[in-house]
């Protein structure tokens, strides 16, 4: 599914054919344990993603006429359906091979982030299993000029948003915002088996992205995550 539109108004959309092969919708919540908090150090930062690039030329997979601005900011947001790619456990030394950008689903690594505003890039194979939990994932890459109003902005509009009404977990949102040095657009959103793409954040777009995805997945958990560097640490995170 595409659908391109002023985010003062409905999206437009059309239904995809039903996936074939998706898991059954769980409702599983752990209690509250450390979700949050810590220090994000720059620990195998690079050994998880590519370094630091210039972004891409903005592509948001409009159709032409069809993209529409958002609020005169010559904002063009974009949200798609996916192909559901599987959701099994891999090493998190394993190689991953997702198929959109940012991913949307697939095999991933047995830990999950805390659920917060990072400064690194984190591995995907970790947020993809964030993203199985019911997670939004918020990523950017503005380049070596940045984008702190931008990114002001986002963390605004997460601090905006409801607790995590899922059982055991009053003071968690599953939301994490993060630098993503391969992102071909300057901003997107993803959770399980949807992407918004954009040229910029526009607060009523990833508002309407997140209500419509948030905690629509195969399982509902909203506790523990793993801290940054544990996320691969053979210990914590095998």
């Amino acid at each position: 599914m595409r659908s391109t539109a002023p985010w003062r108004a409905a999206v437009a959309s059309r239904s995809l054919a039903k996936r074939e092969g998706a898991a059954p919708f769980l409702m599983s919540c752990l209690l509250l344990a450390g979700c949050g908090g810590g220090t994000v150090t720059a620990r195998d930062a690079a050994g998880y993603e590519p370094m630091p690039q210039e972004p891409m030329p903005v592509d948001a997979g409009g159709d032409g006429d069809a993209a529409m601005t958002v609020d005169g900011a010559q904002c063009t947001a974009v949200i798609e359906e996916h192909t559901y790619e599987g959701a099994n456990h891999i090493p998190c030394t394993a190689a991953t091979n997702y198929q959109t950008q940012p991913p949307s689903s697939g095999n991933h690594f047995g830990c999950w982030p805390e659920y917060r505003t990072y400064d690194l890039p984190v591995p995907w194979g970790n947020l993809v299993h964030g993203l199985e939990h019911g997670a939004v994932v918020i990523v950017y890459n503005c380049g070596s000029a940045g984008c702190l109003d931008e990114t002001l902005r986002a963390q605004a509009f997460i601090d905006s948003l409801p607790l995590d009404t899922a059982g055991g977990c009053p003071s968690t949102r599953r939301v994490i915002l993060a630098p993503d040095p391969t992102l071909p657009v300057r901003w997107a959103a993803t959770a399980w088996t949807w992407t918004l793409r954009s040229d910029c954040f526009d607060e009523t777009a990833f508002r309407r992205f997140y209500t419509d995805h948030y905690d629509h997945a195969p399982e509902s958990i909203c506790s523990g995550g793993a801290p940054y560097a544990n996320l691969c640490d053979g210990v914590i995170c095998g």
